[in-house]
């Protein structure tokens, strides 16, 4: 069977590329599943040409990041072939071990290069922003990780277009580097801030967006139409999130979705892709996204993901207006995904 070949984008205006698809480890490694697993789904990643692997310090408390540390060393890989990213703001329980003061961000990004057994990740991102912590300690402080060689540029995660506006002017008062790249949230059915609120700020910063959750934490994979699984990550019973999602899926909203989703797997099957194909093709479409994060708890949900990439280009006109005569939800009459 011929494999899929990896797409790579730049990230925003920058000189990096990165994997249109990219891997990450919220939730699911040093939680959902073992080393083992998360091992044998990056190594399945690395073999389908992803170069970008994505965590946080907040994620499984650090294990996560101790969990693709140990799998970049077993397999030996190039560091010039990856693209590690990690997040920071929740550090610990101490006063000083969340948030963006410069303190923690110094220290939190030192604990973090400890977890992963590395010298410098590629991207930095602040995981949320600070309203306690003046913007110039901030940008400083990203700086300061860049100018240190711990990291090589830095972002945001779930910032306003305000906020990162703010960023920017800050930054070029000091002649330091604004953030180059943003993490929201993305998919058919979270789409306001990507398509409409950072529209300016793709063109006037450069900005790329690295997105998560494309499939709508597994909704828009058609698994949860008859309910939840017991082996989904939705059905993980110690987790405040899952347990919102797994509520939100039985309120009137969660049932309007759900209906939505069968009639995007009607369209999936004409196309002859999987619901998730459909998803996240639909997201790879949009021009201003450098990369969408997927997660995996088996290699083989690697390989189905990447085959979305050979959908994009079957997303026609009339596919696309049909997709939006189900979700009816298009925020920006300015933005749309024709070819034209």
């Amino acid at each position: 069977m011929q494999r899929t070949p990896m797409e790579y984008r730049y990230l925003g205006r920058s000189g990096l590329m990165v994997s249109c698809l990219s891997l990450g480890g919220w939730v699911t490694y040093g939680g959902q599943v073992g080393p083992e697993v998360a091992q044998a789904c990056m190594k399945a990643a690395f073999d389908a040409g992803i170069n970008f692997f994505d965590t946080a310090e907040v994620y499984s408390g650090g294990q996560c990041e101790i969990d693709m540390g140990v799998a970049i060393r077993k397999f030996g890989w190039k560091r010039s072939d990856l693209v590690i990213s990690t997040k920071i703001f929740w550090g610990g329980k101490g006063p000083n071990d969340r948030g963006l003061s410069r303190k923690h961000i110094i220290e939190g990004t030192d604990a973090s290069l400890k977890r992963l057994q590395l010298d410098y990740v590629d991207l930095i991102y602040a995981h949320r922003p600070d309203p306690d912590t003046p913007m110039e300690e901030i940008v400083r402080a990203f700086n300061h990780i860049i100018n240190t060689g711990k990291a090589f540029y830095w972002g945001t995660s779930e910032w306003t277009a305000q906020q990162i506006t703010e960023a920017h002017l800050v930054a070029q008062r000091l002649n330091l580097v604004g953030p180059l790249m943003e993490q929201p949230q993305y998919n058919m059915f979270h789409r306001d801030r990507v398509e409409k609120e950072y529209l300016p700020l793709y063109k006037s910063f450069g900005m790329g967006a690295t997105v998560w959750s494309p499939l709508a934490s597994g909704l828009l994979t058609g698994k949860y139409n008859e309910g939840v699984p017991t082996d989904s990550r939705l059905a993980i019973e110690d987790n405040a999130v899952m347990k919102r999602l797994r509520d939100s899926l039985e309120s009137e909203d969660g049932r309007i979705k759900i209906s939505k989703v069968v009639k995007l797997g009607e369209i999936a099957r004409d196309l002859g892709c999987s619901t998730a194909q459909l998803a996240l093709a639909w997201c790879l479409k949009n021009p201003n996204l450098s990369s969408v994060i997927t997660g995996a708890s088996r290699p083989s949900q690697i390989e189905e993901n990447i085959k979305a990439i050979s959908i994009v280009p079957l997303l026609t006109d009339d596919i696309v207006d049909n997709i939006e005569q189900i979700l009816l939800n298009k925020p920006a009459l300015e933005y749309n995904f024709r070819s034209s």
